[in-house]
């Protein structure tokens, strides 16, 4: 009785434990959400935009407190996309967390761009250089 009781503890441990760490945190989500959102401005090539790497990187920097942060979670789209699209990427940096969070935003977000391109490349990628992920050129 006490192995079977020490053995569903300790399951009990292993599947909750990667449940709750498979949850972003409001800053991490905010962060993702306008990465994802510039990302998909210039997927759908609204005309007057350009990546604004530093700001991304200083936004982050800001959200999640500090720089290595933001490359961490700028590294875990990075993965999200090469594994949705059969690339090779880094294990240690893809978070499925992340690859749900930012296909539900891109859908979102390319729907609204398909829907109407002009207003929408305005709206989303001047929010985008507000923030300091996109710089028009």
């Amino acid at each position: 009785m006490k192995i079977k009781l020490s053995v569903v503890a300790m399951l009990a441990t292993i599947v909750t434990g990667p449940a709750r760490a498979a949850t972003l945190s409001d800053a991490e989500a905010t962060f993702l959400d306008q990465l994802v959102t510039a990302s998909v401005v210039l997927e759908q090539r609204c005309d007057g935009y350009e990546v604004d790497g530093a700001g991304g990187v200083q936004l982050g920097a800001r959200l999640l407190g500090s720089p290595e942060a933001a490359m961490a979670m700028i590294d875990a789209y990075a993965a999200a996309i090469k594994a949705r699209d059969g690339e090779t990427y880094d294990p240690g940096k893809f978070r499925p967390e992340v690859r749900e969070a930012a296909g539900k935003t891109f859908r979102r977000v390319r729907t609204d761009l398909i829907k109407n391109p002009t207003r929408g490349c305005a709206d989303y990628g001047d929010a985008s250089v507000d923030r300091g992920l996109l710089r028009r050129y």
